[in-house]
């Protein structure tokens, strides 16, 4: 696990929900540092350094595509 780094912090535990679908979905090797706590106590999110993804930097790229579609899909109604 020391090779993994971090691409993307979050600040609450319900933005990973699909997230970590889609990396399943890819079958994409992945952790998220500080999950339990943050669920936990929410409001240690900002103390704890937020809720950090970390991947394998081989599939980097690949992660970086998912984040990108998640974000400029998103659209308020």
């Amino acid at each position: 696990m020391e090779e993994f780094k971090t691409v993307a912090i979050f600040n609450y535990s319900h933005e990973i929900v699909v997230l970590k679908h889609l990396l399943d979905q890819e079958e994409i090797h992945y952790f998220f540092e500080n999950e339990i706590m943050s669920s936990f106590a929410p409001m240690y999110s900002n103390a704890l350094g937020g809720i950090k993804l970390k991947i394998h930097p081989n599939d980097f790229e690949k992660v970086q595509e998912l984040l990108d579609n998640l974000n400029n899909n998103l659209t308020i109604v």
